[in-house]
């Protein structure tokens, strides 16, 4: 299986946002130059395991949660993103984000059956 950089790119992205920093300040923080936060940060270059593990540490995530679209074994990096996605909804928001997360569930294990 080949790492999916631009997945990696989006989470690195996502969580520096979500953090409030910039690509500068991730730059200094994790060692970087900044051009290079954004390269990765757009799916542009492959970027080593020290890289990694110093943007990890800067987000203060675990390499997991940067990898976990490469992973086959990260349920529990899927489970954890999405408790936090619905720790802030209203008891309608999660209510329709559950059954759509139901109907999209069978669609795929219906076109799972049909291929």
């Amino acid at each position: 299986m080949e790492l999916d950089y631009q997945a990696i790119g989006m989470r690195i992205r996502r969580l520096r946002k979500a953090r409030g920093l910039t690509q500068q300040t991730l730059a200094e923080i994790s060692n970087q130059e900044p051009s290079n936060i954004s390269h990765i940060e757009r799916g542009a270059t492959k970027l080593s395991l020290p890289t990694l593990v110093n943007i990890a540490n800067a987000l203060d995530v675990t390499t997991d949660e940067l990898l976990c679209d490469s992973l086959h074994a990260s349920a529990t990096v899927f489970e954890s993103e999405a408790a936090r996605i619905l720790a802030d909804c209203s008891h309608r928001e999660r209510k329709i984000i559950t059954e759509t997360m139901r109907t999209l569930r069978e669609n795929l294990k219906n076109t799972a059956q049909d291929q």
